[in-house]
């Protein structure tokens, strides 16, 4: 069983693209809470039914049903208000995949306190800032290396109330694994002032922008039901079914494909709590848990291709998803040859579910993310707002005259001036740069600040890069841009290369003379660097603002 029929109009699955644009309609009921209403009710009509399927690289593993994460729901609930955690508060986090997360954030729900997930990459600096940014009352952590970060940005963290971790001892740490057992399962759904209400804050992310200190993103306790869409028409989860989502629970792709979506239409969840990411290891996991759908950015299923996939029975694999970056052709083919299964891409941003997907009835074209998604009016602007021609770049808006999306964004939090800066004329600019074909689909170009302007040419960094991960030599590239005084822009691709290339001149050449062969001449690059390593930010995004800033340098 799922509850998809409980909250979308007339109950309706949709197979047609067009249909499903114009008619699916999702009822939201006041004051929804994703625990008590689908978790609780779960327990209630169907408690075996699995909910979650937990390994490490340990060797241990658990698997939940939904009556187990409702209990520990519940107990870890009266824990933290045990703890002095109340409604409103921010409670910061850091769980990898530990299976804990899960009873943590929807313990949270309960409470009406604001879950904030966060990577364990984060350094001290990187904490304090969050830590006041947000007010967060209390941290949750699982492993060492965090928990020393943690304690050094401490004096400067004046809300921070708590530690807690969820191993067994830290000195000057409250023991989760040590007290729970001791807490009671049950926990009424809150009346009254205590209440939640559907525009509270739920979450709070911050994204991990290329340049400048993260924002925080805000979404309201209906932001789960937006991913009814990302699950049921973008990653096509199986009511019964294992859904792998690669994401660690720090990142907002996270509740994107480990949490709301997937239960609502009935999908079990599958963690692989992994410390580092080996190709072969996660296609062993795919293959013995029997994974149905699987989401992966294109960097993840271009390692999977090169640690020979075929040697893996993953004839359990019925769906496959991508996002977060342009997906090479090359890499498309690959999988599809050694699957049979086409990869659907989408686009979305932290700010909101998916906003443009391949869905249902599409014919995917490798590269495009897509159409735009039931819920979001979509156009692509030039700077004076007009509409602009099919293959003519222009900015992504979403129009709200006719209602707000469920799944967008609230606004950023504490920041009026910024959310005013998004939201305007009845829109939502959402600073990315794309462009229509003819066919309606949409093709990424890029952030504002990253799409190059050579020779009055308007050049996308992802499609250059898109060609040049298609060389033998090419493991991972970024394109940007250097001042030229013929060009405006000239074309750099800085490299890294793989571990059966060195770097040379004549290398260089071979590349540049390769390029002429695979597209237009005011595409090429005119300049390639050679490194060991792209800078990133803490989620894996390629800091093309950094490399420019460092070329300044050079000049």
């Amino acid at each position: 069983m799922n509850f998809y029929a409980d909250y979308v109009e007339g109950g309706k699955v949709y197979t047609n693209y067009e249909d499903l644009k114009k008619n699916f309609k999702i009822k939201v009921p006041e004051n929804f809470n994703f625990s008590y209403d689908i978790i609780d009710r779960y327990e209630e009509l169907e408690p075996n039914k699995r909910a979650l399927v937990w390994c490490d690289d340990t060797g241990a593993e658990k698997v939940f049903t939904f009556a187990d994460i409702a209990r520990e729901s519940r107990r870890t609930a009266n824990y933290l208000v045990s703890k002095g955690i109340k409604k409103g508060d921010a409670v910061l986090l850091i769980l990898r995949r530990r299976y804990e997360f899960w009873f943590f954030i929807t313990a949270l729900h309960r409470i009406g306190a604001v879950a904030v997930p966060a990577t364990n990459q984060l350094l001290q600096k990187d904490l304090e800032y969050r830590t006041n940014a947000a007010q967060i009352k209390m941290i949750v952590s699982y492993d060492d290396t965090i928990q020393d970060e943690i304690e050094k940005a401490m004096p400067a963290s004046p809300s921070v109330k708590s530690l807690v971790t969820v191993q067994s001892d830290r000195e000057g740490w409250i023991s989760y694994s040590k007290e729970i057992s001791s807490f009671g399962t049950d926990f009424p759904r809150p009346q009254g002032e205590l209440a939640t209400h559907n525009d509270d804050i739920m979450l709070l992310y911050f994204t991990s922008g290329t340049s400048g200190y993260p924002k925080m993103v805000q979404h309201n306790f209906a932001y789960p039901l937006g991913h009814i869409v990302t699950a049921k028409y973008w990653q096509n989860v199986i009511d019964d079914g294992l859904h792998l989502t690669v994401a660690e629970t720090g990142w907002a792709k996270s509740v994107w494909g480990k949490l709301y979506g997937q239960w609502i239409c009935g999908s079990a969840v599958f963690a692989y709590d992994m410390i580092q990411f080996k190709p072969g290891v996660m296609l062993k996991k795919i293959e013995q848990y029997k994974v149905t759908t699987f989401c992966a950015p294109p960097t993840v299923y271009n390692y999977l291709v090169r640690a020979d996939i075929n040697k893996y029975d993953l004839s359990s694999l019925k769906y496959l998803v991508t996002a977060g970056e342009a997906l090479n052709p090359e890499v498309y083919k690959k999988v599809y040859d050694a699957t049979g299964l086409k990869m659907f891409e989408a686009y979305g941003q932290t700010e909101a579910t998916v906003m443009a997907g391949n869905f249902p009835g599409m014919e995917p074209k490798p590269g495009s993310m897509g159409k735009p998604a039931p819920g979001y009016d979509i156009t692509i602007v030039r700077p004076d707002g007009t509409k602009c021609d099919p293959k003519e770049p222009g900015v992504i808006v979403v129009n709200l005259e006719n209602g707000r999306p469920f799944g967008l964004f609230t606004g950023y939090y504490h920041d009026e001036e910024k959310t005013k800066s998004v939201f305007e004329n009845n829109k939502y600019l959402t600073g990315d740069t794309a462009y229509y074909d003819e066919d309606g689909y949409i093709w990424f170009i890029g952030r504002n600040d990253d799409v190059i302007k050579s020779s009055g040419y308007r050049v996308s960094p992802f499609e250059i890069e898109s060609i040049l991960q298609q060389h033998p030599a090419v493991l991972e590239c970024a394109v940007t841009g250097v001042p030229d005084p013929r060009r405006g822009q000239a074309i750099k691709a800085t490299i890294v290369l793989t571990k059966l290339y060195e770097a040379s001149e004549q290398l260089r050449i071979s590349i540049l003379d390769w390029m002429k062969e695979k597209t237009a001449s005011y595409k090429h690059p005119r300049i390639i660097e050679f490194v060991s390593a792209l800078p990133k930010t803490i989620s894996g995004k390629i800091r093309r603002v950094e490399i420019r800033e460092n070329d300044q340098k050079k000049d």
